[in-house]
C-alpha cells in the first residue's frame, strides 16, 4: 500500500470528527467530459484535512509565540515530520511518498493559513531537496533524501549571495577541482534554514572564465553542515516570517568529494533554475494561504465591529474590500493549481509558475493591507493578527525570484512564443 494511503486511512476516523461550517455535500454529480476537473481525489481530500487539522491544533495557537521570539519551530517541525506532512516529494525508493507538486501545494496553503513563517521553515527544506530529487543519482538520493525520512532533519537551498540575488549568474562562490575533491570557498546570504539544515544544495562557479555562459560556468554540490569550513552566521532579524531561520553561510576551504557533485561539472545553473518550476507553485500556494487568512480575519472582524448602528461589513466600502480579497484568493489558488498540475503532468510550466508566484505574491500583500485597513487602528496593533500578516506577506514579493524577475520571465516567454509562431 502506498505510504500516503496508510497515513490517510489511519487518519480518516479523526477527519470524521472535524467540524466544518460548510453544508453537507450532496451526492457527487458525474464529471462532464470536458477534460477539466476541479475535484480532489479522496486521498487528496484526506491529506488536505490532515494539514488543516494540524494547522488548527499545532500551528495557529503558536504562531504569535514564534513571531515574537524568533525561535525555530523545532517542536512543530518534528510533529509535522511524524505525521507525514514533510518530505512528501521524496522518491519511494528512499522511503518517501513521492507525492506530486499539487499535493505539496495543498499542504503548503493549509499550513500558511496558520503561519507563513512556519510554512517557510517547512517548505525551505523542500526547496533544498528539489535539486537532489531532479538531478541526484540513486546513491545521492538514498543517502541525503533517505536521511530526512529517517530523522526529523531539514535541508537548505544555498544559492543567493550578498551581491547576487536576482542575478544568479553573478555568483562569486567558487569551487576548484583538486584530484578527486572540490575545494569550496565563498559566502552565501539569506539562506532559509541556514542555521538548522543538516545539508545544503550549493551552487558555485567552477569555470573561472568570466566569458563562460552561465549554463556551463556553475556546478551544483551537496554540502554537509558539519564539514570543516562550513560556518553559518548569525540569525537575521527579519521584518516578518520570523519563525524562519535565515542566515549567511561562509565556506572556507570546504573539501567536497566528487560523489557529491550533481550530474557533473557545469550542470549547476540548469539544476538550480529547473528547481524553480517545481518550487514556485508551493510559494504561490503559501501566499494564497496568507491571503485567505487575511480574508478570514477581516470578514470575522467586519461582522463583529459596528459603526453607525450596523456591522461594518454592511458598509459598501468594507464589503467591496472583502469582495476583492475573495476574488484574489480564488484566482491565486487557480494559478498555483494550474502551475502544479502542469509540472506533475510533465508539461513545461515556467510561464505559469511565474504567473502564479507573481499573482499570489501581489494578492497576499494587497489582502493583508486591506485587512489592516478594515481593522482600522486595531489593525496597526500587535494584539490583533493582521499586522503580522502584513509583515509576513512582504517577503513573497522578494524570495524565490522577486516580482520584477517574474515579470522578466513571463515577458520573455511571451515574446519567445510570439517569435516562434510568427
Amino acid at each position: 500500500m502506498n505510504p500516503l494511503s496508510q497515513v490517510v486511512r489511519a487518519a480518516r476516523p479523526v477527519f470524521r470528527s472535524i467540524s466544518t461550517t460548510a453544508p453537507a455535500a450532496s451526492a457527487p454529480k458525474p464529471i462532464p467530459p470536458t477534460g477539466i476537473c476541479f475535484e480532489l481525489s479522496d486521498e487528496q481530500k484526506a491529506l488536505q484535512e490532515l494539514a488543516r487539522k494540524f494547522t488548527r491544533e499545532e500551528i495557529t495557537p503558536m504562531a504569535a509565540h514564534y513571531d515574537k521570539t524568533g525561535e525555530y519551530p523545532w517542536p512543530i517541525v518534528k510533529k509535522a515530520w511524524e505525521i507525514g506532512l514533510m518530505n512528501g516529494h521524496v522518491p519511494e525508493h528512499c522511503g518517501g511518498m513521492e507525492l506530486g507538486v499539487f499535493d505539496g501545494c495543498m499542504v503548503a496553503e493549509e499550513i500558511a493559513f496558520g503561519c507563513t513563517g512556519i510554512m517557510t521553515a517547512l517548505e525551505a527544506s523542500g526547496l533544498g531537496q528539489t535539486p537532489v530529487i531532479i538531478a541526484g543519482n540513486k546513491e545521492q538520493q538514498k543517502k541525503y533524501l533517505g536521511r530526512l525520512i529517517e530523522e526529523p532533519l531539514v535541508a537548505a537551498y544555498c544559492v543567493t549571495e550578498p551581491g547576487a540575488g536576482s542575478d544568479v549568474a553573478g555568483i562569486k562562490t567558487k569551487a576548484e577541482k583538486k584530484g578527486d575533491e572540490w575545494i569550496l570557498n565563498g559566502q552565501k546570504m539569506w539562506i532559509t534554514n541556514g542555521g538548522v539544515a543538516n545539508w545544503y544544495f550549493v551552487l558555485a562557479r567552477t569555470n573561472p572564465d568570466p566569458k563562460c555562459p552561465a549554463g556551463k560556468a556553475f556546478t551544483g554540490f551537496i554540502v554537509e553542515r558539519d564539514w570543516p569550513g562550513v560556518t553559518p552566521g548569525r540569525k537575521e532579524q527579519n521584518m516578518g516570517q520570523r519563525a524562519s531561520d535565515t542566515r549567511g553561510i561562509t565556506f572556507e576551504d570546504v573539501r567536497i568529494p566528487k560523489e557529491n557533485v550533481l550530474i557533473g561539472e557545469g550542470a549547476g545553473f540548469k539544476i538550480a533554475m529547473g528547481a524553480f518550476d517545481k518550487t514556485r507553485p508551493p510559494v504561490a500556494a503559501g501566499a494564497t494561504g496568507l491571503a485567505n487568512r487575511a480574508l478570514y480575519e477581516a470578514t470575522k472582524y467586519a461582522l463583529e465591529r459596528k459603526t453607525f448602528g450596523v456591522p461594518i461589513a454592511y458598509h459598501q466600502g468594507v464589503a467591496f474590500l472583502l469582495a476583492d480579497m475573495a476574488t484574489g484568493v480564488e484566482t491565486a489558488r487557480l494559478a498555483w493549481q494550474k502551475a502544479a498540475w502542469m509540472v506533475d503532468h510533465g508539461q513545461k510550466n515556467t510561464t505559469i509558475a511565474s504567473v502564479a508566484k507573481l499573482h499570489a505574491s501581489e494578492i497576499a500583500n494587497k489582502a493583508a493591507s486591506d485587512a489592516v485597513q478594515i481593522f482600522g487602528g486595531n489593525g496597526f496593533n500587535t494584539d490583533y493578527p493582521v499586522e503580522k500578516l502584513m509583515r509576513d506577506a512582504k517577503i513573497y514579493q522578494i524570495y524565490e525570484g522577486t516580482s520584477q524577475i517574474q515579470r522578466v520571465i513571463i515577458s520573455r516567454e511571451v515574446l519567445n512564443a510570439a517569435k516562434n509562431t510568427a
